[in-house]
């Protein structure tokens, strides 16, 4: 369905005479699988209250934006246990769009964070063992750039977009669980 929505967009851009240099590096089903293998994945419409989208906007900080209530999620479950949930995120990086998945652990921290499609030209996009970073990390004030998550040369806008983007989607987990984890974590500079 994303590889559809990204070829309907790259021949609309071209009908239009610009240039398309959309990528798509995985399906969703693809990440899913890459995430978590063959086990159960259950998806989850969840409608946030607003005591839920108040919350995960004070934890994400200032200076990342949670526009909407609907969030969908992407469960997985083992053996009497959840392995993790996984959030894809879309969201413009300059003026064009990615769409990344961020794995949250049953703990809060972010356990892998891929990216599925990317609109903007190549050179701006960020590498895996960029992306690596995150593996690990709590949504606290070293979740951002210039702490623990350094930049990229030259594309600055990508490594803010996908920092910004973990820190929403650990935001939004934190609360939907209702679960507090982080320590500060509107501390961090989200943007320099």
């Amino acid at each position: 369905m994303i590889r559809r929505g990204i070829r309907c967009l790259a021949l609309a851009l071209s009908i239009a005479g610009v240039e398309s240099r959309a990528e798509v590096y995985m399906t969703r089903d693809e990440a899913l699988r890459l995430a978590f293998g063959d086990v159960d994945v259950r998806r989850e419409a969840v409608f946030l209250t607003d005591e839920q989208l108040a919350r995960a906007r004070e934890l994400a900080g200032d200076k990342v934006e949670i526009k909407a209530a609907l969030v969908t999620r992407y469960v997985a479950k083992g053996i009497g246990e959840t392995l993790g949930t996984a959030y894809f995120d879309t969201h413009p990086v300059r003026t064009l769009q990615e769409t990344i998945m961020v794995v949250v652990t049953p703990r809060g921290t972010v356990e892998r964070v891929e990216i599925l499609s990317f609109l903007e030209p190549r050179e701006y996009l960020p590498r895996p063992t960029w992306l690596d970073q995150f593996r690990g990390r709590a949504l606290d004030s070293d979740l951002s750039l210039k702490r623990s998550i350094h930049g990229i040369t030259g594309a600055t806008l990508s490594a803010r977009a996908v920092t910004e983007a973990a820190r929403r989607v650990v935001a939004i987990h934190l609360a939907i669980s209702g679960e507090d984890t982080s320590e500060n974590p509107a501390a961090g500079e989200a943007r320099p």
